[in-house]
């Protein structure tokens, strides 16, 4: 594959898509600042406003850009409880991963979820406004879930590092 190459697994199937030093440029620009106005950014790499907003537009079909968003501060926003949790489930079906990962997309407290190799079948980072919340959340809504063996809840003390940014 030649380098800057990536593949896209879109709705449509499999394409390829180079990525080149502007679409590069483009992306680390608005991995820093995504309030960056249209003319702005086009300013900043070189090209015409109208090029640029196809180019933006490009990248977010292609899904290299899934979306824009303000991140915000857990504990100002008022969850002061951040959690990580692993989830092993008793049985090992398509039917009860399928489960698991739709009630866990229907729940606020849960900000990520991944599915894992290795011991645990599932990692989640959840927030909570307290102690009390979190105790609600694992007894009554995530031990609630079918199929679910062991929960281990590990809390974060201090965020060493939080980065949205790829090295690009």
């Amino acid at each position: 594959m030649p380098a800057g190459m990536i593949i896209i697994f879109g709705h449509h199937g499999l394409y390829y898509m180079v990525l080149n030093e502007t679409d590069r440029k483009i992306l680390n620009i608005l991995q820093d600042n995504g309030r960056i106005t249209n003319a702005k950014l086009a300013a900043e790499v070189g090209i015409s406003p109208p090029a640029m907003l196809e180019r933006v537009k490009r990248l977010e079909a292609s899904g290299i850009i899934k979306k824009f968003a303000a991140i915000l501060d857990n504990e100002k926003a008022g969850y002061g409880i951040l959690a990580i949790v692993t989830v092993s489930l008793s049985v090992h079906q398509r039917s009860y991963f399928a489960e698991f990962m739709d009630k866990i997309r229907e729940m606020d407290e849960v900000l990520e979820c991944y599915q894992i190799s290795g011991q645990d079948d599932f990692i989640l980072k959840v927030v909570l406004e307290s102690i009390n919340g979190y105790t609600d959340f694992v007894n009554r809504r995530l031990t609630g879930i079918s199929g679910i063996q062991n929960v281990k809840s590990s809390f974060v003390l201090d965020t060493v590092k939080c980065d949205t940014r790829l090295k690009l």
